[in-house]
């Protein structure tokens, strides 16, 4: 067990540095300077009369919202699975596959249901992969968590490839460097949830916050640059 905890540690770590090169480069390509403060729509439909596009910092800012419940449910399941709560784990679960077809649902304006459906499967494929990790590591079962990695990995290649054939201003490499960060921060969060190493793991929480706000921002400006006419 210490033998994978430092493969997936220094795997970890490597992913991060990776997605931090990654998010310069998607950050010049599609303009975001960096987590910026966003204006939430109905605020700024309130600030001026008549119908408006939605503007880039609106979307990011719905997009933000999506992936903060993201982790968020994740992370109820988690705990509950590590608490053997069977009533809270599926209410987590529940919630966490409505948020998977919430993010799903976000592109179809733009892409299509088509699109819209292939996504949520990818997207349950992230999820089940990081259940998958959660429940080999109640079980503590090594060969399980190596697997669950594997998958959390390939699924993260799966989605960059997806994206990046609908988006030209979202280059595989970067949207998977990305993911990978992504995939990196469950891991480390629900070994820090298994250890009870509490501080750790809100030191983890604010570095995932952090990081899908980077997501969510870069999906929004690239979409943004590929429909310019949808954008006020």
């Amino acid at each position: 067990m210490s033998e994978l905890r430092s493969r997936l540690a220094l795997a970890h770590r490597r992913a991060v540095l990776t997605a931090g090169g990654s998010l310069v480069a998607l950050a010049s390509m599609t303009g975001v300077a960096g987590a910026a403060s966003h204006q939430p729509a109905a605020a700024a439909a309130k600030a001026g009369a008549g119908p408006k596009r939605a503007t880039a910092s609106q979307t990011a800012a719905a997009l933000r919202d999506l992936w903060v419940d993201h982790i968020f449910w994740v992370r109820n399941v988690s705990v509950a699975a590590l608490d053997k709560n069977d009533a809270a784990l599926k209410a987590a679960e529940a919630a966490a596959v409505a948020n998977a077809q919430g993010l799903a649902g976000s592109i179809e304006p733009f892409y299509g249901a088509p699109a819209k459906d292939g996504f949520f499967k990818l997207l349950a494929g992230h999820y089940g992969a990081v259940k998958a990790y959660v429940v080999a590591t109640v079980a503590g079962d090594a060969a399980g968590q190596t697997k669950a990695t594997d998958d959390l990995t390939a699924n993260a290649d799966a989605i960059a490839d997806f994206l990046s054939k609908a988006n030209p201003n979202l280059p595989k490499d970067a949207v998977k460097g990305m993911l990978v960060a992504h995939g990196g921060h469950h891991i480390r969060q629900t070994q820090q949830l298994k250890a009870q190493d509490y501080a750790g793991e809100a030191q983890t929480w604010q570095e995932m916050k952090a990081h899908v706000y980077q997501i969510a921002d870069a999906t929004a400006n690239a979409v943004a640059k590929q429909f310019p006419d949808k954008f006020g």
